[in-house]
C-alpha cells in the first residue's frame, strides 16, 4: 500500500497483536528481535512513521546516526505531533556516541512537543520494549488494571529523566520537584520564589534559566 510521505490522514489497518513496519526496517536487528514474538507486516510509504502499533498509535525511531547527523529528525516528530489521527511515541538510541546529543532531543520532544520519549541502549532493547507495548495494547484497559499503571510508569520515568537533565538536579531533587509541580508545564512556569522552598535559591535560579533558554 503506497502512502504519500506526509499523508497521515488515512488510518493504517493494524491487526490485533501485529506491528506494521516501514519497509526500510526489514532485516534490521530491531525487527529480527521481534520476530517469533509478534507478527510483522512490512509496507512501503509509511514515512515519517517507522512502526504502527495500532491505527492510532505509532513509533518514531531515532537512531544513533540520526542524532549525530543533526536535527533533521525534528520534522518527522512535528508532522506526527500535529496529526489529529495519531499518537506518537519516540524511541531514541542513547549510546556513548549519541549521549551528548540526547538532552537536545529530550527537551524538544518532551518540553516543546509534549510527546513521550523512551531512551534505549540498542535496537535489541528497543525490540523488547515494542513487544511489551504491543502486548499491552492487545488487552482491554477495563479488564487489565495493570495497563494504565504501566503506561503511567513509562510516562513518569520519562518525566523524571527529563527533569534530571536540568543542571544541578539529581534524582532526589527531581522527585521533590515533581511532587510540587507534577507536570513539565507547571514546572516550567514556576517562579524562582516558588522553586526556592523545594531546592534552594541557587538551584531555583538554574531551573528558571533552563526553561527560559529552552523557550528561545
Amino acid at each position: 500500500m503506497e502512502r504519500s510521505p506526509l499523508d497521515l490522514t488515512g488510518p493504517v489497518h493494524v491487526p490485533l497483536g501485529h506491528v506494521v513496519a516501514n519497509e526500510k526496517w526489514r532485516g534490521s536487528q530491531l525487527t529480527q528481535g521481534m520476530q517469533g514474538k509478534i507478527k510483522l507486516i512490512f509496507e512501503d510509504g509509511l514515512t515519517p512513521v517507522d512502526f504502527y502499533l495500532s491505527s492510532r498509535s505509532c513509533i518514531l525511531y531515532i537512531t544513533e546516526a540520526d542524532l549525530v547527523a543533526g536535527n533533521s529528525y525534528r520534522k518527522r516528530l512535528v508532522v506526527v505531533r500535529n496529526s489529529s489521527n495519531l499518537k506518537g511515541i519516540v524511541i531514541v538510541e542513547k549510546t556513548q556516541m549519541s549521549e551528548q546529543y540526547f538532552p537536545a532531543i529530550q527537551k524538544f520532544t518532551v518540553l516543546d512537543l509534549g510527546m513521550v520519549l523512551l531512551p534505549v541502549a540498542s535496537q535489541m532493547e528497543a525490540s523488547c520494549l515494542m513487544i511489551q507495548l504491543v502486548q499491552e495494547q492487545t488487552k482491554e484497559p477495563s479488564k487489565n488494571p495493570f495497563l494504565r499503571k504501566k503506561r503511567a510508569l513509562i510516562s513518569e520515568q520519562s518525566l523524571l529523566q527529563t527533569v534530571q537533565q536540568i543542571p544541578g538536579i539529581g534524582k532526589i531533587k527531581a522527585r521533590l520537584l515533581l511532587q510540587k509541580f507534577p507536570s513539565i508545564q507547571q514546572l516550567s512556569n514556576a517562579s524562582i520564589q516558588e522553586l526556592e522552598p523545594v531546592v534552594g535559591q541557587a538551584v531555583a535560579q538554574q531551573i528558571h534559566a533552563f526553561f527560559t533558554q529552552s523557550r528561545r
